[in-house]
């Protein structure tokens, strides 16, 4: 079962939150519903492999444990916060992830020397996909942002 709040709570987030599963397809419908259709597959790749990461790792695939997203639209920003009710890990920041050396590029796939392992892969896709990957200090929130440039206006008369 999936849970809808459209109950504005900050900066008009809308809250999903379902039991652990895999079954995913429906929440990526919604949470991508906003988005600009040339952006949704990239997205769906990042957000499904966030979802699968709080479910199955976080939440063990325990069915009594939720997944909770709540999703914003600022200006040009979209806003995904994903939280599960696991234990937590040592989330990396951006500059560590797979190396010392915070001025090394993260899209250099040499920094990333974990992708050839099954559980590093999933880290350095939501690193290529958004702009900004943050989680909180217990390692049981993530917050993920896409900033996607506004569409061109047409002139009204041509």
């Amino acid at each position: 079962m999936i849970a809808i709040s459209t109950r504005p709570v900050g900066r008009n987030w809308i809250t999903i939150s379902f039991a652990s599963t895999l079954y995913l397809c429906p929440v990526l419908d919604l949470l991508l519903a906003e988005v600009p259709d040339h952006w949704q597959a990239e997205l769906r790749l990042g957000l499904q492999e966030a979802l699968v990461n709080a479910a199955k790792h976080g939440n063990k695939l325990d069915p009594c444990k939720t997944v909770g997203v709540r999703f914003s639209i600022v200006q040009n920003q979209y806003w995904w916060v994903i939280s599960d009710e696991g234990s937590g890990f040592n989330a990396p920041c951006g500059c560590d992830l797979y190396t010392d050396d915070c001025n090394s590029d993260v899209t250099n796939h040499s920094a990333f020397p974990h992708v050839e392992q099954e559980c590093g892969r999933g880290l350095f896709i939501l690193y290529q996909i958004f702009d900004r990957v943050e989680w909180n200090s217990q390692g049981t929130e993530l917050r993920l942002c896409k900033e996607i440039p506004s569409r061109y206006r047409l002139p009204r008369l041509r």
